[in-house]
């Protein structure tokens, strides 16, 4: 078997592009793949046209030796664009042969661990009543871990100060309303600085909250480190990581507790197996990261089914989040499909999904950017 042909397509789902990727063959088995570096599918597509020209005619099946070829076969390796690339590829390759062998792509992982997998769900109301609401709302679904939501989320301008302390007021009424039985985090998308972090896990008691996600940003693991001296709130993080090398410190160090892993960003299954390896062996759990498409959500769950050290799969399929439409069924007629508040894991060939790709060749990519926002001087802050 031999591949030949790489097609990328960047589609307007929902409230924004999703970049699918599509590897076939010429024995006329296909396989499916997803690019996670949203608001950037344009500089993904340009590394995968030049990926393209190295891997036609090569065995899909070598899947290890592809990831290593295109990581390592350059001076400048690396970096987010091509990793999003690499996965992309890596996670179509699975797909692949999969199919060929008969197999759910979990079987090509070390077979399945679990029968279904638990997710978190989030709330979409600003910390309020509403918040509250939907809360409840998911743990009447079945939802017992959750992520709340942060004040200021959907604002241009954005003041930490302003926000910290109406967040953490209603954190410590979620808890109250909610019991203790419930999972309870919130993700402050590394809004804060560590001053700023520390002050709003210092204005609830402890308890409060089981998790703390991407706080303040990662490039610096010793400003983890001094955060983490503040508090004892545990810390999610690594969504935005793009090799294992980027995780080493916070799992070495002990930093964190949840691995936020994008399986369409850190280099598809071949890395991401290789990162939750290593994070068992020091204690830190899976957290998947997950707000694309129906592919990343097929192929996390095959991964999720396969390792040991997983807690919840973030879902952003609930009752809370109907509006954002990530799980087109027109485009996506089979895929992963919650049960309550858990995704079974399918035993078809391959990732169990199927596109429509007729239909997403009719759609057209909408440049979309996420919020830059500025703080009241007008000065940049992280969205």
């Amino acid at each position: 078997m031999k591949i030949t042909a790489i097609k990328p397509y960047a589609v307007w789902v929902g409230i924004r592009n999703q970049l699918v990727v599509k590897i076939e063959t010429d024995e006329g088995i296909f396989g499916w793949g997803e690019s996670g570096l949203s608001g950037r599918e344009k500089a993904v597509v340009g590394a995968l046209e030049h990926y393209t020209e190295i891997l036609i005619g090569m065995d899909p099946f070598q899947i290890g030796h592809i990831w290593q070829l295109l990581y390592r076969s350059q001076y400048f390796e690396g970096g987010r664009v091509l990793q999003a690339a690499i996965s992309a590829i890596d996670i179509a390759l699975y797909d692949i042969k999969g199919k060929a062998l008969g197999v759910p792509v979990y079987q090509l992982l070390g077979g399945k661990q679990r029968d279904r997998i638990p997710t978190f769900a989030t709330t979409s109301g600003e910390p309020g009543p509403e918040m509250i609401e939907q809360a409840k709302m998911l743990i009447e679904h079945g939802w017992n871990a959750m992520r709340l939501s942060p004040s200021g989320h959907g604002e241009t301008i954005y003041e930490p100060r302003e926000h910290i302390g109406r967040t953490a007021k209603w954190m410590v009424k979620a808890r109250e309303e909610l019991g203790e039985d419930v999972v309870l985090g919130i993700d402050f998308h590394h809004r804060l600085s560590v001053a700023e972090a520390a002050s709003f896990c210092q204005k609830m008691p402890s308890g409060t909250l089981d998790f703390l996600e991407e706080p303040i940003r990662d490039e610096t693991p010793e400003a983890y480190e001094s955060l983490r001296t503040l508090t004892d709130i545990p810390f999610a993080i690594g969504e935005e990581f793009a090799s294992k090398w980027q995780f080493l410190p916070y799992i070495e160090r002990g930093i964190h507790q949840f691995n936020r892993i994008d399986v369409c960003n850190v280099g598809g299954l071949t890395e991401s197996m290789k990162i939750a390896g290593w994070s068992e062996a020091h204690y830190v759990d899976m957290m998947p990261h997950n707000p694309l498409g129906p592919i990343c959500t097929a192929a996390t769950v095959h991964f999720a089914a396969a390792v040991p050290n997983f807690s919840w799969l973030e879902t952003r399929s609930s009752p809370a989040e109907t509006h954002l439409g990530f799980d087109n069924s027109d485009f996506f007629p089979v895929q992963p499909r919650l049960e309550g508040s858990h995704y079974p894991v399918s035993d078809a060939p391959g990732l169990g999904v199927e596109v429509n790709e007729e239909l997403i060749k009719q759609q057209s990519f909408k440049f979309w950017q996420a919020p830059m926002l500025h703080r009241r001087d007008g000065s940049v802050t992280n969205w």
